[in-house]
């Protein structure tokens, strides 16, 4: 498994635009430095009122298949 950890701190105009595919995918930097790219759909039960803010964790197989994509403390 491999793991990258990062901040999001999306409004929730620019949430809609990546819930209504406006955007197929969200590019993110991890807090080694490294930009992760990923398929905008997996943000969707993380948006609120709000957007989506917070830290998560983005996990992928050894192949950089998505697994799965969590909030974290």
């Amino acid at each position: 498994m491999i793991e990258y950890y990062f901040r999001l701190n999306l409004s929730y105009n620019e949430c809609m635009d990546y819930y209504h595919g406006r955007y197929r995918s969200v590019q993110v930097v991890d807090d080694s430095g490294k930009t992760i790219r990923f398929a905008a759909n997996y943000l969707r039960p993380y948006i609120s009122s709000l957007g989506v803010r917070g830290r998560f964790r983005l996990i992928l197989t050894p192949e950089n298949k998505f697994i799965r994509l969590e909030r974290v403390a």
